[in-house]
């Protein structure tokens, strides 16, 4: 059978919304979330399938309506730990006999657990996963009647000219070709959506970084791309068809343009919470400084103790927010 080229379009560039415009779009006037999608109040139930909920078997506004920080990051169990350590940082008490549960275990898919008003996800590898994971967490906020929540991802990336153990907080999100959107195929017409980030939220992160820690803190551009390794460069794949110096005049190239991290979620992540006028921030961790070098060597006992050092500023910003002192955790000793 032959093949058709189709057509492919582009849209032009979206008109930059005015806050007004976008407040009106994504908000109720009572601050809880409003969907840009008409279809969805017409639907008899909502099946949010990868989180295994649903609209109609489950009372969202019930289980979630309280929920002001939304934090997400890969792996079941980082969220896991995050889940853990936020419930110590900020005194949540569960009942008595219970313990903190999978929401989603069903699911098979993603994490999910509640902490009072923290909920935390694993939103898997990539755009693709963290996009459908996106959609339907705000889903959730809308069902569940949220107001105003705040998301964070908390992540690992390669730093760029920034050795290991160090923080980037993501002021805006490029593609591997410097573009600052997230270009996506719908019904065979490109889409393009900005990838903005609250710099508002990101200067507060980095203001709660404390002399005494034992990470540095930099705020600059992140190039998210779509593979781990041809992708990003490396020279470790199972394939790669250029040389040394061209990997690093690249890397040196972008580092010129601010460009400070490498990750492969924040695109996406930043595309779809400004769509839906969600205040977001994207808080990594360095594994390595990729001018010199691709693998990850660390120590694993050593890169735990790395991942823990976004979810400190994050659990510092939620507990200021909530009024309790950031520096202080209200619980010295885990719940058991």
């Amino acid at each position: 059978m032959p093949c058709h080229e189709v057509e492919i379009h582009v849209f032009p560039p979206l008109k930059e919304e005015t806050q007004d415009d976008l407040y009106s779009l994504t908000r109720f006037p009572d601050d809880a979330v409003r969907l840009r999608n008409p279809h969805i109040q017409e639907m008899e139930q909502d099946i949010l399938y990868h989180l295994a909920l649903g609209s109609g078997s489950h009372d969202l506004v019930e289980m979630f309506s309280d929920v002001r920080f939304v934090c997400m990051g890969g792996t079941p169990k980082r969220m896991e730990g995050f889940a853990n350590y936020i419930m110590d940082e900020i005194g949540h008490k569960l009942p008595a006999g219970t313990t903190l549960l999978d929401i989603s275990y069903h699911s098979y898919r993603y994490s999910m657990y509640k902490v009072g008003p923290v909920l935390c996800f694993s939103h898997g590898m990539g755009i693709p996963s963290v996009g459908i994971l996106l959609h339907e967490v705000i889903k959730l906020m809308y069902h569940a009647k949220c107001k105003n929540p705040i998301f964070f991802r908390l992540g690992t990336c390669g730093g760029i000219g920034i050795e290991g153990g160090n923080l980037v907080i993501t002021e805006s999100a490029v593609d591997g070709m410097m573009q600052p959107y997230l270009e996506l195929p719908v019904l065979g017409k490109m889409q393009r959506r900005p990838a903005i980030l609250d710099k508002q939220l990101a200067n507060d992160l980095k203001n709660l970084h404390c002399d005494t820690d034992p990470f540095s803190v930099t705020v600059g551009k992140t190039m998210c791309t779509y593979d781990f390794y041809e992708g990003q460069g490396r020279l470790d794949g199972a394939f790669c068809d250029y040389k040394e110096e061209d990997k690093l005049e690249f890397l040196q190239k972008i580092h010129d343009a601010n460009v400070v991290n490498m990750e492969m979620e924040s695109l996406c992540f930043a595309a779809l919470c400004q769509h839906a006028g969600i205040k977001a921030a994207v808080i990594c961790v360095t594994l390595l400084n990729r001018l010199h070098g691709d693998q990850v060597s660390t120590p694993k006992e050593t890169l735990n103790k790395w991942q823990e050092y976004p979810q400190m500023l994050v659990a510092r910003y939620i507990k200021k927010q909530i009024g309790l002192p950031f520096d202080i955790p209200q619980r010295e000793h885990p719940q058991v």
